[in-house]
């Protein structure tokens, strides 16, 4: 029997589920322990298929808009990312019961905005264009009160109305160096600028990038278990080649892995996007336990025990699950 080739694996940590995505996915299985099937999700609740796939198998119907939904009373779960103000008002227009998933470091970027915007200023947010996330918070203003700024390109070339009324919020999930080079490139041609209170992008995307960052110089490759649709995975794939991992892929399950593209590595570095759950992880390190004598190592940056409050509409059946 042909002797397998050592392979040491670096678990990074943190990875995986953020508190955030841990509180929607929760809040759509604790909607339907309660009211039952079915519980309909405006948008994927959290950008990973399994997840998704997961919670489909259980009674929930995943819709893009809520003209999709039949009349009923069954309750409607709006995703992490958070919506639009004209989603929920259009909902209590149709006397819909519906929960509001979006994560509350989503939602504190919507408060900013909305303070920005009460107080005068010209607000840019920094973040890609269509990602469920921006629709939301530009949404939440009248239209042409937020300008999206997606690139260091984009910052030099904005013309705001008045430099000294301005002010700008960031999508959670973004790049922290990118950012930054965006930040700054506003900071300069902009002194006035005004910032958050506390930086947007969420300790959950900073520390999963920071943990990357540590483990990517000493790797031969790096594999991050995500979805192709999760802008925080694909940061972290992106942060990875910048660290110095040249092989660098991002994939939703084992079956994905490119071996073609591993020949040779002594080494590699493993991470999952916040919306990854850790079976996944689990069933990646099996498949190189397969190919491999592997030895695992977990290189830990950071430590979380954040938890968000569930809806109050929950929190019996939650007491009740928890016992």
């Amino acid at each position: 029997m042909e002797k397998r080739p050592q392979l040491d694996i670096l678990l990074c940590a943190p990875r995986g589920f953020c508190a955030g995505v841990d509180r929607a996915i929760q809040i759509v299985e604790l909607a339907l322990e309660k009211y039952g099937a079915p519980v309909y999700v405006r948008h994927a609740i959290v950008h990973n298929k399994y997840v998704v796939d997961g919670l489909r198998e259980k009674g929930a119907i995943f819709v893009e808009e809520l003209d999709e939904i039949p009349e009923t009373g069954a309750p409607v779960v709006f995703s992490a990312h958070g919506v639009p103000k004209s989603v929920p008002a259009d909902a209590r227009s149709r006397n819909m019961f519906f929960l509001d998933a979006t994560c509350p470091l989503v939602s504190k970027v919507h408060v900013e905005a909305q303070r920005h915007f009460s107080e005068g200023h010209e607000i840019v947010l920094i973040g890609h264009k269509g990602h469920p996330e921006v629709v939301g918070t530009m949404g939440q203003l009248p239209v042409g009160a937020i300008t999206l700024i997606e690139t260091v390109a984009d910052a030099m070339v904005f013309e705001p109305k008045d430099p000294l009324t301005l002010a700008f919020v960031t999508q959670t999930t973004l790049s922290v160096d990118d950012t930054r080079e965006i930040v700054t490139a506003l900071q300069q041609r902009f002194p006035a600028i005004n910032g958050p209170h506390k930086e947007d992008i969420c300790y959950a995307t900073t520390n999963r990038q920071e943990a990357i960052k540590a483990v990517a110089p000493e790797v031969d490759a790096m594999i991050v278990v995500g979805s192709s649709n999760s802008s925080n995975s694909l940061r972290l794939v992106e942060v990875a080649e910048r660290a110095g991992c040249k092989v660098s892929m991002l994939v939703d399950r084992a079956a994905e892995i490119d071996w073609s593209r591993l020949e040779g590595i002594r080494s590699l570095g493993v991470s999952a996007g916040a919306s990854a759950p850790e079976k996944l992880v689990d069933e990646v390190i099996e498949a190189f336990a397969q190919r491999y004598e592997i030895k695992v190592e977990a290189r830990v940056t950071a430590r979380e025990n954040i938890a968000f409050n569930i809806p109050r509409e929950l929190r019996t059946i939650e007491a009740s699950v928890a016992r």
